[in-house]
């Protein structure tokens, strides 16, 4: 009998990583996830504990790979604290998960002749003068802005990633994330989607930055863990980088109006000033795994919005 496959999932305890980890689980998987909880909670991996194939580590990256016997199939690195929040309180912390961090575990792939993907972000582009992003993009991003712990820590990630590649021959990808939304997003988180919810069920004030016309795209959970697992498990991707997101684009503001719709508020929208250096437009072109994978969205964002919103209230 084929022994099964073994997945390491960095960030495992968090929004996307816990998803992640249960995705794997289904296509019969044994799944480590390690996190240090500086983000992550526990309870979006309860449901996974009960499988007899899923083992939890709770380990610092920074510190060092996480000490693994045995063989490792692939490693899925998607320890970092995320949201526009963490850039202010994490700053230091997000800086080195994402230099130090990514290397301890590209050693680990190596190590383990592993395939190996990075999870990367959008804010690679930066408050972008192209629109939408391509991945032959090379950004536009204030290597000393209050983002810049998380912006360049990631464009440095990509960059050891590449060294792997090139140097040690390891079979890695990089994937960069655009706004991404679903169950199990933290409450506090700072992001639009949870803000504009929390605010709604909670009759606060819908709070929208600036003059509302930027735009964000936004992608439901599960659409963007199959396209993770596209390109992880496509044998002819190593090196290559593909955006995954949602193209759908609308204004923040028109944003704000359909989740008070949808969660039935009667809360009003006030508007705050905008961050340092959000970027005015974020909208993915999924072109190339499109043409190359096969993967595209197919949560429409009422239908995504709906899930959440019956999260939050829960």
């Amino acid at each position: 009998m084929e022994s099964k496959k073994v997945s390491v999932v960095t960030g495992g305890a968090g929004f996307i990583g816990s998803h992640l980890c249960d995705a794997l689980l289904g296509l019969g998987h044994k799944v480590i996830a390690v996190d240090n909880l500086v983000t992550g909670l526990e309870k979006n991996i309860e449901a996974a504990k009960t499988d007899p194939n899923f083992s939890f580590i709770k380990h610092d990256i920074i510190q060092s790979a996480p000490e693994l016997t045995g063989n490792v199939d692939f490693v899925f690195n998607f320890a970092s604290p995320a949201s526009p929040e963490d850039f202010i309180k994490l700053a230091e912390e997000i800086a080195l998960v994402n230099s130090v961090g990514t290397i301890h575990m590209l050693g680990l792939a190596k190590g383990k002749n592993a395939r190996y993907l990075e999870a990367s972000t959008s804010e690679v582009y930066g408050d972008p003068k192209e629109h939408p992003q391509k991945e032959t993009y090379f950004g536009n991003v204030n290597p000393n802005g209050v983002r810049a712990c998380y912006d360049e820590s990631k464009r440095f990630a990509e960059a050891m990633t590449m060294v792997y590649v090139r140097k040690y021959n390891l079979d890695a990808r990089i994937i960069r994330i655009f706004n991404t939304y679903g169950p199990r997003m933290r409450n506090d988180d700072g992001r639009v989607v949870s803000n504009f919810i929390n605010q709604a069920l909670e009759g606060k004030p819908l709070t929208v930055y600036g003059d509302g016309m930027q735009t964000r795209s936004f992608c439901f959970v599960s659409d963007l863990v199959a396209g993770i697992l596209k390109v992880m498990f496509a044998d002819n991707a190593k090196g290559e980088v593909f955006n995954l997101g949602n193209p759908d684009e609308y204004k923040v503001g028109d944003f704000a109006n359909k989740i008070k719709t949808l969660t039935g508020s009667s809360s009003e929208i006030t508007s705050g000033p905008l961050p340092e250096d959000d970027p005015t437009q974020r909208k993915p072109d999924i072109s190339k795994i499109q043409t190359q994978l096969g993967w595209k969205p197919t949560v429409s964002v009422d239908e995504g919005l709906k899930k959440t919103i019956e999260y939050y209230k829960r």
